[in-house]
């Protein structure tokens, strides 16, 4: 008889990953499933959740059944942060029993975007105005908005940690790391007693993180970012396990190549922008050219706008607003 395909494998002493499918390119989002020693009073944990999907769910379900697990039998759901693969699910499980955990920046300014939708939709369709957003692309992007919320629940009573804080996780002691850059209150969670690092969207081995503005977060999140990649290469961790694709043994190799990564699409942008005045979603399209979906070029702009504003930050690109829309020249 053939063995039964696992549905999930470990990863670390103690930690499963549990590949779950999700309904974007990534095809795949990393939950881990730590799990208490012999003789540890603490009950299993989960880092992150997947979106709410008839197949994410089941798969979810499916892998923590391996382990003679349901989702009531966890003690804490640990969310790195509020995009919808990661925390989708958050609400559906915290109403079966486990407690929601995330870094208390991320309650403040992103964990909103869910319980505000109507202000926060409101904000981001000025944002897109104000940096030359079609009408045609606006109009679609409403009910690709409604489609994504619909796969969200948020938590009633998450509660927070903070940067640098140790957590207790099925029996061992975690320290919280605030990354801002992917999102302002991303964390990453370092077991210092071996080295392993939860990393989240941090770090991705085959491409970079979307590092994008969006109307509620900070005005430069790409410089965020690379001191965030710099905090990341200095904890010395021994492996990242990402919240996409398989573990990084190199983390100062890849620290170093989204480092460079993001000096050459500056270096490219930089090139793109003249002294006739242009608007973010014209250079997006020359950033990012190509047939792309609703999401991927929403993502294509928000992070040309992020490089953009740190070249004006920089003092590179000059920063127009004929006429309440915004444009950039040299």
């Amino acid at each position: 008889m053939a063995e039964a395909i696992r549905l999930s494998h470990q990863v670390a002493a103690g930690i499963f990953a549990i590949p779950v499918p999700i309904p974007y390119p990534f095809k795949y989002v990393n939950c881990y499933l730590l799990l208490p020693g012999p003789g540890s009073s603490d009950g299993p944990a989960l880092v992150d959740c997947a979106l709410d999907t008839a197949e994410a769910r089941a798969g979810l379900e499916a892998a923590l059944h391996e382990h003679g697990l349901g989702l009531g039998d966890l003690e804490r759901l640990v969310v790195t942060h509020h995009h919808p693969d990661h925390y989708g699910l958050a609400g559906l499980m915290e109403a079966q029993g486990p407690t929601v955990w995330m870094l208390d920046v991320e309650l403040e300014r992103g964990h909103i975007f869910w319980t505000e939708p109507e202000r926060m939709n409101q904000m981001g369709q000025a944002l897109f105005h104000r940096h030359g957003v079609t009408d045609e692309y606006l109009a679609d992007l409403a009910g690709e908005m409604d489609k994504t919320r619909s796969r969200v629940h948020p938590a009633q009573k998450p509660q927070t940690f903070h940067d640098g804080e140790t957590l207790r996780l099925a029996g061992m002691r975690y320290r919280a790391v605030w990354t801002p850059g992917h999102a302002d209150g991303h964390a990453m969670l370092l077991r210092e007693s071996d080295g392993v690092l939860l990393a989240g969207d941090q770090i991705l081995e085959r491409i970079s993180p979307n590092i994008g503005l969006w109307a509620y977060s900070y005005p430069n999140p790409l410089k965020h970012y690379l001191a965030s990649l710099e905090k990341t290469a200095a904890l010395g961790a021994s492996v990242a396990l990402p919240g996409h694709y398989r573990p990084i043994q190199d983390i100062a190799g890849r620290v170093a190549e989204l480092r460079a990564h993001h000096g050459e699409r500056l270096q490219f942008l930089l090139q793109l922008v003249y002294d006739q005045p242009q608007t973010c979603w014209q250079l997006s399209l020359a950033l990012f050219p190509g047939n792309l979906n609703l999401a991927q070029r929403r993502f294509a702009w928000s992070e040309t706008l992020a490089h953009l504003e740190y070249l004006v930050a920089e003092g590179a690109v000059k920063r127009l607003e004929p006429g309440g829309i915004v444009h950039y020249s040299r």
